[in-house]
């Protein structure tokens, strides 16, 4: 009896192993195992899904971070021209005001002045600003205004003869145009 004991117990075990991966569901559909890798497929597709979702976020991010770090120079920059732009009159003056008194006798208040206008130029060069050449250069509209032309056989053709106003650069863009006298 206890042989057969043993058998029947090894038997329901034994049983119990061949149909443990593969029971059917009380309502007669598909098996455990079937539905267990339509569940893990599903959550694959899924887990892909938010991996793309994840990558394309990512790179937005990306590129809206190096965006605004370029608006953010560009509004620095444009911020230093209009500064200077409003600042420009006052070195235009400062320059007149030395060339207008260079032969008078109290010399010691031009030198003063000139040295204000030499510091005021340094640091507008420090900042990136720079003059724009212009006599004996070639006539370029997109750094000159031309306010009169004139015929002289001393220059070239199309060769800056005189600068009435000075014009100045930041960082490769025009803050004022050097307004200038052509020779044809």
């Amino acid at each position: 009896m206890e042989n057969e004991k043993k058998d029947l117990d090894e038997e329901i075990v034994d049983e119990a192993a061949n149909t443990a991966g593969r029971c059917e569901k009380p309502d007669g559909g598909e098996t455990m195992e079937e539905s267990g890798s339509k569940e893990l497929s599903e959550a694959k597709a899924k887990a892909d899904e938010y991996l793309d979702k994840y990558q394309r976020l990512m790179a937005e991010f990306y590129n809206f971070r190096e965006r605004t770090s370029k608006e953010k120079a560009c509004m620095y920059d444009d911020g230093v021209r209009d500064t200077v732009e409003k600042l420009l009159p006052v070195v235009d003056n400062l320059e007149r005001a030395v060339s207008a008194q260079k032969e008078k006798a109290d010399e010691g208040f031009i030198k003063g002045v000139d040295m204000i206008l030499k510091q005021f130029k340094e640091t507008l060069k420090a900042m990136g600003v720079e003059e724009i050449p212009a006599v004996g250069e070639k006539f370029d509209p997109q750094l000159h205004a031309a306010v009169s032309h004139i015929e002289d056989k001393n220059f070239e053709e199309n060769t800056v003869s005189v600068e009435m106003l000075k014009g100045y650069t930041h960082k490769g863009k025009v803050i004022r145009h050097s307004m200038v006298q052509v020779a044809n």
